[in-house]
């Protein structure tokens, strides 16, 4: 049998749609949750508007400290998976959530003290400080179970186990929606809470999403096969071995969000519609984005079980198969955006002048994401090797090389908003080349994991 014919066989479209389709679905959700946010506070006010995009991506700054971590977990369960070794995926699982719990706790109680010094440093409006920072106070007690909710996503997307992704993410939709309803705006009795209802409703509907996995785990995962029946043991020995593999990640993660943080930094201090703006453009393309990511995340761990198998001959055909139809997806999306800008634009605003200046950062963005698509994909496939050291490395050559755009163009230049957007077409452009030649190179061959 040719390698053309296996990789047809053993990783056909549809398989690989199989395992996608429910990450996409859940992906979905979770945008609609920030949409939901994003839409709320549009019809409450610029300040609010704006602030929400700094808080949220400051907040999503701490998150991914346990989010990278929990991608790290999930590449060793997915070796694990392929090899075979069920329980050591399990117990990759156990060590990953004690970790992350006893993280929660610690960022958590240093964000009340940390938090308004930093914040203070860094933002220049008054209003815009005041309302970031209430929304950061909130959103932050949540952490314990956004941690605990991404240990749970990487075992079943590790395990290829996707299906559950979608109902989960429905549920938490639905929670989200309502209890953000009625905390923003006040309903049924409740006082209307503004942009601190918003992270209060999230952090409910992120509990909620927590008892779902654990209801649903109970009662339909073999349990026993994996050894998530009882809790193991902390191991510090374990714990060592993740810290290989995920402690790249957390950093890479961490590093790479902080970057976008300060391009929206950048941002604000233009002034208080170009971050509303951008709030809006960073709102519409996670539409994208959930796409993407399906794929991406999908090719990370088809790559790591597909390693486990030996079968690393495999790999670079499996990277062209998830590239290709992350393009069949995500240029029709670009293609209706780019088409009926200010229809898309008007789901998260009734501001005429706002939607009028958003429209050309909308086409910016829609160009910058066919260079977009590659860096994704070749990146996850370099993560999903376990080379994660090298993944961070390279990430960092793009990263210096977007904010040297950013400080030239946004800081120095002071272009217009729509031409600052044009930095995710560098960073595109840069992951795609670097990460490329790295899978090319073939140099991750033979990591032990």
């Amino acid at each position: 049998m040719t390698q053309t014919n296996e990789i047809d066989k053993k990783y056909s479209y549809g398989k690989i749609w199989k395992i996608a389709y429910p990450i996409l679905i859940s992906l979905v959700m979770e945008q609609l949750i920030g949409m939901t946010d994003t839409a709320f506070l549009g019809r409450v006010g610029e300040i609010e508007i704006g602030a929400s995009a700094l808080a949220g991506v400051y907040y999503m700054v701490i998150f991914m400290l346990g989010l990278g971590f929990s991608i790290g977990v999930q590449i060793i369960i997915g070796r694990r998976n392929g090899e075979g070794s069920y329980r050591l995926a399990g117990e990759a699982f156990w060590q990953g959530l004690y970790f992350l719990l006893g993280l929660a706790v610690l960022i958590t109680a240093a964000s009340e003290w940390l938090s308004p010094k930093i914040m203070g440093l860094i933002i220049s409006s008054d209003n815009i400080f005041a309302a970031s920072l209430s929304y950061v106070r909130w959103r932050v007690m949540g952490l314990i179970f956004g941690f605990s909710t991404a240990m749970f996503r990487a075992f079943y997307i590790g395990t290829t186990q996707t299906k559950t992704l979608s109902i989960n993410s429905l549920v938490m939709l639905i929670s989200n929606v309502l209890f953000n309803w009625v905390l923003i705006f006040g309903k049924f009795g409740f006082p209307a809470l503004g942009i601190a209802g918003a992270a209060i409703g999230s952090t409910l509907a992120e509990l909620v999403s927590l008892i779902f996995f654990i209801i649903y785990t109970s009662r339909h995962c073999d349990t026993k096969k994996f050894g998530l029946d009882r809790p193991a043991r902390a191991s510090w020995r374990t714990m060592k071995s993740l810290f290989s593999v995920s402690g790249w990640t957390m950093i890479q993660n961490f590093i790479s969000i902080s970057t976008w943080f300060i391009f929206f930094l950048f941002i604000e201090h233009t002034g208080e519609r170009a971050l509303a703006v951008s709030n809006i453009i960073r709102s519409i393309s996670g539409l994208i984005w959930m796409v993407l990511m399906a794929f991406a995340s999908t090719c990370s761990t088809l790559v790591s079980n597909a390693i486990g198998e030996g079968r690393e001959d495999l790999v670079v055909p499996l990277v062209g198969k998830l590239l290709r139809l992350s393009y069949i997806l995500v240029i029709p999306v670009l293609f209706l955006f780019s088409l009926f800008p200010e229809l898309i634009v008007r789901i998260y605003t009734n501001i005429p002048d706002l939607i009028v200046d958003t429209v050309p950062s909308l086409w910016v963005l829609c160009a910058s994401y066919l260079l977009t698509v590659p860096a994704m994909i070749f990146f996850q496939a370099t993560s999903g090797t376990g080379n994660t050291k090298s993944a961070f490395a390279l990430e960092g050559v793009a990263l210096v090389v977007y904010t040297l755009y950013c400080a030239i163009i946004i800081g120095w230049l002071k272009m217009d908003v729509a031409v600052c957007w044009s930095a995710e077409a560098v960073y595109g452009a840069t992951m795609a080349i670097v990460c490329g030649l790295y899978l090319k190179s073939r140099r991750w061959i033979g990591r032990a994991l």
